[in-house]
């Protein structure tokens, strides 16, 4: 029942998405998944994007060349989509998490760098540090596991009562930014697995993000409430200002100086926040997949590009879409 309705606000919402003259449109769009992509992630700096479809497996597109990188195949099994997907901040390694195992990859080289199989629960969502030495995932058991892929450390963070929705790792892979089905997020130290900060919402926390220098978290709910957070207090910063009466996101990004937070949701919508007071300053609409009924489309990974000039999508159309001329006074 609650898919079903998520599903209906999805296309309510782009119906009225569609007729709005505010909403831009894509200046450049790229192929990248000839019958839609299962899920995708953007590099921190736009360079590369790693996609999941059913006709092509994983594929690593370089965007800077607009070519195809490397293919890389996750598992044997067709029906073993990979549904969770993650490039590290330096770009040298990416995993790939199916619902009992991951796979990490030498983003250089193309080769596989380990492939683990999970015994307990099952994967929702998969996160990797720099140099590929750490990789964290959250279960549908509650559990979030934090492992030193260089040592075999392996830490689990037992705080959330709920099954997990999103998780977040600084680029050093030593602090974790979680939210579950508890209604709650917590910033925690993976060293130690101590939570630094609780951060609780009304509703189940479905999103969350951190930026690369440590400033700022942002937690949101599944219904209206999302929030940037201050790491070294915990205070509350600002709360995005919007209408509508429910709001998913499915992508969320900083920018480089967290002046800035980039958003796309299920139904098409991207768009572009003030971070000190949670001001809409710009919104786009990504392309619908030829020929799909309805006509929406998941954005599933957002980043600034063109020195923070231009934001770079993928979604679930199968398609990299360029946004330029962003509105931000």
């Amino acid at each position: 029942m609650q898919s079903i309705r998520i599903l209906l606000i999805s296309v309510v919402s782009t119906l009225l998405m569609a007729c709005s003259p505010s909403a831009k449109q894509a200046t450049h769009t790229v192929e990248h998944a000839v019958r839609g992509a299962f899920t995708a992630a953007i590099s921190a700096d736009g360079h590369y994007s790693l996609i999941s479809s059913v006709e092509h497996g994983v594929s690593l597109w370089d965007n800077q060349t607009h070519g195809l990188k490397y293919q890389w195949q996750h598992s044997a099994d067709p029906e073993n989509l990979v549904h969770s997907l993650a490039i590290s901040y330096d770009n040298s390694f990416a995993v790939t998490a199916a619902n009992d195992t991951f796979a990490v990859w030498d983003i250089k080289t193309g080769k596989n760098q380990g492939y683990y199989q999970i015994k307990t629960a099952s994967i929702r969502d998969i996160a990797i540090s720099n140099q590929g030495r750490y990789v964290m995932y959250g279960r549908s058991d509650n559990v979030i596991v934090h492992l030193d892929l260089v040592n075999g450390r392996r830490l689990e963070f037992l705080g959330h009562q709920e099954k997990i929705n999103s998780i977040a790792l600084s680029p050093n892979g030593h602090f974790a930014l979680s939210g579950g089905n508890d209604y709650t997020a917590y910033f925690w130290d993976t060293k130690t697995g101590q939570v630094i900060h609780r951060f609780n919402h009304p509703s189940r926390v479905t999103k969350v993000a951190l930026d690369a220098r440590g400033q700022y978290a942002f937690t949101a709910d599944s219904l209206k409430k999302a929030s940037v957070w201050q790491l070294t207090s915990g205070d509350l910063v600002s709360q995005l200002q919007y209408i509508a009466r429910q709001k998913i996101f499915s992508a969320v990004r900083f920018n480089e100086d967290a002046s800035l937070i980039a958003t796309g949701s299920p139904n098409r919508e991207l768009s572009l926040w003030r971070i000190n007071d949670g001001k809409q300053l710009d919104t786009f609409l990504v392309k619908p997949r030829e020929g799909s009924r309805p006509k929406s489309a998941v954005v599933f990974d957002v980043a600034f590009t063109d020195n923070e000039r231009s934001l770079t999508t993928e979604s679930s159309s199968g398609l990299l879409e360029i946004f330029t001329d962003l509105d931000t006074q």
